[in-house]
Formats: C-alpha cells, sequence, structure tokens
C-alpha cells in the first residue's frame, strides 16, 4: 500500500493517533490527522489523500459535511466513515454525502485494514447488516416514478448546474465557478426540482446522472 495517501479526522487524539499509527504500520502515506472538520477540509485540499478516515463526531461540523467536502475535490478522495453510530440515519447521510463505505468503531484492527484496503481498490465497504440498508435506500429512490416525458425543458444556465451538481460540486463551489451568488445557484436548483418533480439534491444526481449529464 505504498504511496497511497490517507488522512484521518477524528477529535479523539488517543483513538486519531491509534488509527494513523495502524495505518502507517500497515505502509499507508499518512498525510494528515484532523481534529476538527473545518480544518481537515482545508488540509485536504492541500495534501489530496486519496482516501480518508473520518468520524461523524467532530467540534465544529458534521463528517457528513467533512464527507461533502472530501467527496467534490477533484480529484475525490474516497472516505470510509469510522463511526462509534451504526444508527440507519447516520449511514444513509454519510452515504449521500459520497461516502464510499461504513464501519463502526466496534470493528477489529484487521477488519478495519481490510476495509481500507478494499476503499484504495474503490469497493464500497460496509459493517455488516449495514450493506442491506444501504442497498435498500437506493432501490427505493430508483423506484420513485421518472420525470412525466413533458416535463417541462430546462434553461441552459439550469442545466448548467444541473451538470455541476451530478459532478459532485457543492452550490459554493458552482456559484465561484459561474460568477453567481450562492443565492442565485439555490434559486435554480429548487426551480429545477420542480420542473422535474424531484424533492431533494439526491434524486436530482441520480437524474442527471440517467441522463448522462454528469460526463464531459
Amino acid at each position: 500500500m505504498g504511496g497511497v495517501r490517507v488522512m484521518v479526522v477524528d477529535d479523539h487524539p488517543m483513538w486519531r493517533d491509534a488509527v494513523a499509527r495502524d495505518l502507517a504500520e500497515a505502509g499507508y502515506d499518512v498525510v494528515a490527522a484532523c481534529g476538527e472538520g473545518r480544518q481537515a477540509v482545508r488540509v485536504a485540499a492541500a495534501v489530496r489523500p486519496e482516501v480518508a478516515v473520518v468520524d461523524l463526531r467532530l467540534p465544529d461540523i458534521s463528517g457528513v459535511e467533512v464527507t461533502r467536502a472530501l467527496a467534490a475535490l477533484d480529484p475525490p478522495a474516497r472516505v470510509l466513515v469510522l463511526s462509534a453510530s451504526g444508527e440507519q440515519e447516520d449511514v444513509l447521510e454519510a452515504v449521500k454525502a459520497g461516502a464510499t463505505g461504513y464501519l463502526v468503531k466496534s470493528a477489529a484492527r484487521a477488519e478495519f485494514l481490510d476495509a481500507v484496503a478494499r476503499t484504495v481498490q474503490g469497493d464500497a465497504v460496509f459493517t455488516p447488516g449495514l450493506a442491506g440498508l444501504v442497498l435498500g435506500e437506493y432501490r427505493r429512490l430508483a423506484a420513485v416514478p421518472a420525470p412525466a416525458p413533458d416535463a417541462p425543458r430546462l434553461t441552459d444556465r439550469e442545466t448548467e448546474i444541473l451538470r455541476l451538481v451530478a459532478k459532485g460540486l457543492t452550490y459554493r463551489q458552482i456559484a465561484e465557478r459561474l460568477v453567481l451568488s450562492h443565492r442565485t445557484v439555490q434559486n435554480h436548483v429548487q426551480n429545477t426540482l420542480g420542473k422535474l418533480h424531484l424533492h431533494n439534491r439526491v434524486q436530482l444526481v441520480r437524474y442527471a446522472i440517467e441522463k448522462g449529464l454528469d460526463t464531459p
């Protein structure tokens, strides 16, 4: 695993140090270990980790927000959430934000290192019992009726913003790229959701991917 750049985000110093040590001993290049979410987002933009091990409970912003930011990097970091919580809501929020995998902290060291190795390979890794939950949610979303064929056409600007949403950019990043205000981007997204009879960003991204809007 030499050369694979990994960062650790956890607010408990002893746990953070132990995870970083385990990763280093397994041959990973631990490029950062952060205790706060905003710090992690700033550092990640500079050190460009390939994989990030992220806790959900952080003192400032949530691990879900950190995951969303790391998944929006170019190239994106693969995020393995390592959390004390196995709550369904936490798992689904992390996955919707872009997490590749989700492991509870009760996992053994060997299980954790295996999960990191599989995350590096691009596998979706979940604590036993959680994989079915995630697949069930995706099937539920896939069952949402598609927009009617006569759905109103999107404007060029709405289509442009939809493409960027599908690529994983945040609204703020889209605003900066298109030289628009954050509010304007949000308004365009809300208009698009209304036109397509969709309810949230996850459905919007799925629609865009189905239409091939996530490709150049």
